[in-house]
């Protein structure tokens, strides 16, 4: 019996495939499948993943990293589904040397905060003063029991914040019921104390069980007059993006509740929509930056995409979420241009330089 033309076809075809080797990899494997990839613990080991294979324009990686050292940049990464495409160091800095985080890592006590709420050891609907006992301010006490640890959270305390970087009861005072006013204010970092009290363990102690070394970070809080600052290396920084990025999660591990993290990067009230708990957010109607109470009106960072919400420290310490794009992107040093708290021209001007690279 003669079999018909496409029989014959179907049946060769079966016979390639029943003679391939199962260990063979799969061709051309679809990118938006891949799983979001987790460098080991303890290891130096990070996979990486070239430019040409994401298909991004090369001709465009020596602008972007002449641009980084020409603004006294010290280390720069992008993760693409948390394997390295782009780690370059520069202006004397290395691969082990450490740096500070300044505002940035505001993100790591929202981490924590989130992980304590998890174990249930703190509410952050609870008043701070639950934790702290009254008098922690010099506002009124009927004023303080206000202030709940999600007003510390979203800059919503309605502290005065011109009365500089202090922490301590004299330097803060009531200017406006917590919830009605956003002022980037220092008085963040008393959650840190929350955590310490609602753990009964040190703050750093508690940071480095229950996020550091889950993750495979290096680094340690050091004391700068009234704020603890984190100090790691740019691989750490990384790690901690990529566990955002992951949605708190690390290998098969929840290390923080994707709930609160979805909390964490939208807007936590509607005062300053491009804030979230601590994070900064792009692609809102408006925004307002530290020291000011002004409302600018349009997106954060108009270049990078508009999923994006970031971690921003003084003089340039960067790291940028963006879900959308599958990029964790790092960057470390001195002051672009000029001294800054949070967002500054180089954040636009640096995503133009990645969306030459990336698109």
């Amino acid at each position: 019996m003669k079999l018909p033309k496409i029989a014959l076809v179907l049946i060769g075809l079966l016979m390639v495939l029943s003679c391939s080797d199962d260990n063979d990899p799969p061709i051309n494997p679809d990118p938006q499948t891949e799983d979001i990839y987790f460098p080991p613990l303890n290891s130096d080991a990070w996979e990486t993943k070239s430019i040409s294979e994401l298909g991004w324009n090369e001709t465009e990686l020596q602008s972007l990293l002449d641009f980084l050292e020409d603004k006294n940049s010290k280390s720069f990464i992008i993760l693409h589904n948390g394997k390295i495409v782009v780690e370059h160091y520069m202006n004397g800095h290395t691969s082990t040397s450490p740096w500070y985080w300044a505002s940035a890592g505001k993100t790591l006590t929202t981490a924590i905060t989130g992980i304590a709420e998890d174990e249930g050891l703190l509410n952050t609907n609870d008043k701070v003063s639950d934790y702290l006992g009254t008098g922690w301010t010099s506002a009124p006490l009927e004023k303080e029991n206000l202030i709940t640890c999600k007003h510390l959270l979203s800059m919503s305390s309605g502290l005065d914040d011109s009365e500089g970087d202090g922490i301590t009861p004299e330097n803060l005072n009531y200017l406006a019921d917590a919830g009605t006013r956003w002022a980037y204010h220092n008085v963040y970092v008393k959650l840190q104390d929350v955590v310490a009290t609602a753990s009964n363990q040190n703050w750093s102690m508690y940071f480095n069980t229950k996020l550091r070394d889950r993750i495979g970070m290096s680094g340690a809080w050091i004391q700068n007059g009234a704020l603890n600052v984190y100090w790691s290396t740019t691989r750490s920084m990384a790690r901690f993006g990529l566990l955002t990025y992951a949605n708190g999660t690390w290998e098969n591990e929840q290390i923080i509740s994707e709930n609160y993290l979805n909390d964490a990067v939208n807007s936590s009230q509607n005062l300053n929509v491009s804030y979230g708990y601590l994070w900064w957010l792009n692609g809102k109607s408006s925004y307002r930056l530290p020291q000011l109470q002004i409302q600018f009106p349009g997106e954060l960072i108009p270049n990078a995409p508009n999923d994006m919400y970031a971690a921003l420290g003084k003089n340039d310490q960067k790291i940028y979420v963006a879900p959308s794009k599958k990029l964790v992107v790092i960057r470390m040093g001195d002051a672009a241009d000029d001294e800054n708290f949070a967002l500054s021209n180089f954040d636009d001007d640096l995503w133009e330089k990645i969306n030459a690279l990336t698109n």
